[in-house]
């Protein structure tokens, strides 16, 4: 009778403990996959710029089922693809995780690093030499969402990039993906043996197709009647940049023809590049069985959509280039949206859409409009700098550069020379602050006593590594920008709006339907990955969970 009394209670304490461990896995419940989603250059108002012509699946789908956090915002400065990403994905600004420029400036050295390169890896799917192969996350100081993600699962969960920019894939995947894939301009996707020894076969079969080659043997027209891109200007003015081997920057665009003369990698300024990058991600995510991880864990996918920046910069913000392929992204958006349905399954997986930075309108075309803007000429304002430098130290070539809107010192050159670089610093501050189109300018290490408004001050602050950035930053005035008055297209890097307010939407698990004109950071976003993952920030993180978003 003891017997069998003892062995009820065992049963009971068994079951008990299973139906704890059942519970227990219930409370810690994940999306199968999350889907990172980078527009390189957009603004935020193309979300509603275009509205209605978008779709019902694509963005429309994100802000319609999903959340969107209206106001989210760049928090430092420049506003550049590389700190775009890295900021994405560490919760951080340059201050921390490194990552000053696309191209940056070692200050003890005087040399010049891109963001990725990394001169002791191997490339994989193109020639060993070949200098786009060569390419890494290590100069990444802190860590990403993908890191810590890899972290908690015991490195369980799969984590890929993929974007045509080398930068776009490898940065938002982080330190610990299993694989970063970048497209190559021999017209295939290529990587690095940071990552593996060789391209999986399913890599190499994609490459076979040859996708790249037959998109461009379309030709580029708009997606709809031209006469009815009511958003855009007229089709041929003075401010687009023409394709090699064109007349005019006007539809239709006979890539078919310019193959030749551009080379495969004209793709990427074409909408074309979108389709192919998700094409890409497609099969990564049937190859690599993304989203359905044997162990159950939750895997991460990285995109980057790269080629609204390159037709951003060529055909500025109000071209038909533009309108279309922001017309035709939204098409392959519900397409991807639709595979993701089909293959992980509708409201088991996370997607979270945002952006590196926007766009200014092309300073001649708003001066056209007689508004106040200009071109900030950095090779003439570094001669003219340096001049008068020499004029005061007796000293030439004191300035290597003023990329990103710093004044880079030759420290070296100070050093040797026993140089007062205080007196350089003022020196160069003074005569800066008296260039047209400059409206301020701070030694780095003096900006909390500046005169500069405080929004403009913290981003500043939180854009300098004192190891990577340079010693003074200019700020320019609204609709300034480096260039010169031949310059077509647009481009980035500042404080103002245009550049700095980009989308935040989020869809799918875990995630609430609504929205937020409460102002957030792009050092949020990570954060709340974080915390809709039940894992640790990264360990940079600076980012505060929007917790409006959650759906917990």
């Amino acid at each position: 009778m003891i017997f069998k009394r003892l062995l009820i209670l065992c049963c009971c304490i068994s079951l008990y403990s299973a139906q704890a461990q059942q519970k227990t896995s219930k409370e810690v419940d994940r999306p199968k996959l999350v889907v990172g989603i980078m527009v390189d250059q957009m603004r935020w108002d193309y979300l509603y710029r275009y509205y209605d012509r978008y779709g019902e699946g694509g963005f429309k789908r994100m802000l319609n089922n999903g959340f969107s956090c209206e106001n989210t915002y760049i928090n430092y400065i420049p506003t550049v693809t590389a700190i775009g990403h890295s900021s994405v994905y560490t919760g951080t600004t340059p201050a921390i995780h490194g990552i000053a420029g696309n191209d940056f400036i070692i200050q003890a050295t005087g040399k010049s690093m891109y963001c990725t390169e990394d001169e002791t890896v191997i490339p994989l799917g193109t020639a060993v030499g070949n200098a786009a192969g060569k390419m890494s996350p290590r100069n990444l100081l802190a860590s990403t969402i993908t890191d810590e993600l890899k972290l908690a699962s015991n490195f369980r969960s799969k984590v890929i990039g993929i974007a045509i920019k080398d930068r776009g894939a490898i940065l938002p995947a982080g330190h610990f993906a299993d694989a970063a894939y970048w497209f190559d301009n021999s017209g295939d996707w290529i990587s690095s043996s940071y990552y593996m020894t060789d391209l999986p076969k399913w890599v190499k079969d994609f490459n076979k197709q040859k996708l790249a080659e037959k998109y461009l043997k379309q030709d580029w027209n708009t997606l709809y009647p031209i006469e009815t891109y009511k958003q855009s200007i007229e089709d041929n003015n003075p401010y687009e940049g023409k394709f090699k081997g064109t007349q005019s920057p006007t539809f239709p665009v006979k890539t078919s023809q310019l193959l030749k003369e551009n080379g495969i990698g004209l793709v990427a300024t074409t909408p074309y590049g979108n389709t192919l990058t998700l094409d890409l991600a497609k099969a990564a995510i049937s190859n690599e069985e993304l989203g359905n991880n044997p162990g159950g864990f939750t895997d991460f996918l990285a995109i980057s959509i790269s080629s609204p920046d390159k037709i951003g910069h060529q055909f500025a913000v109000n071209s038909i280039e533009v309108e279309d392929n922001y017309l035709r992204l939204d098409k392959d958006l519900e397409d991807f949206f639709s595979y993701l349905d089909k293959t992980v399954g509708q409201g088991q997986y996370t997607v979270f859409l945002t952006a590196d930075h926007g766009a200014a309108h092309n300073p001649q075309y708003f001066m056209d409009q007689q508004g106040n803007g200009g071109y900030f000429n950095s090779k003439t304002a570094q001669q003219g700098l340096n001049e008068q430098l020499k004029a005061k130290f007796n000293t030439d070539k004191l300035v290597i550069s003023l990329s990103n809107y710093q004044v880079h010192l030759n420290n070296t050159l100070i050093n040797e020379r026993n140089l007062d670089r205080q007196a350089i610093c003022d020196e160069a501050v003074k005569y800066l602050r008296n260039l047209e189109g400059v409206a301020f300018v701070a030694e780095m290490d003096k900006v909390s006593e500046a005169a500069i408004p405080s929004r403009i001050k913290e981003r500043i602050i939180n854009g300098y590594n004192y190891k990577r950035s340079g010693a003074i930053q200019i700020v320019l005035e609204p609709q300034w920008y480096s260039g010169s008055a031949k310059s077509t297209g647009t481009t980035h890097g500042n404080w103002n709006p245009y550049d700095s307010h980009i989308p935040l939407v989020w869809m799918g698990w875990g995630i609430k339907h609504g929205a937020t004109n409460r102002i957030t950071e792009m050092t949020d976003i990570a954060a709340t990955v974080a915390g809709l993952l039940h894992i640790q920030e990264p360990n940079g993180s600076i980012g505060s969970p929007i917790v409006e978003v959650l759906n917990q």
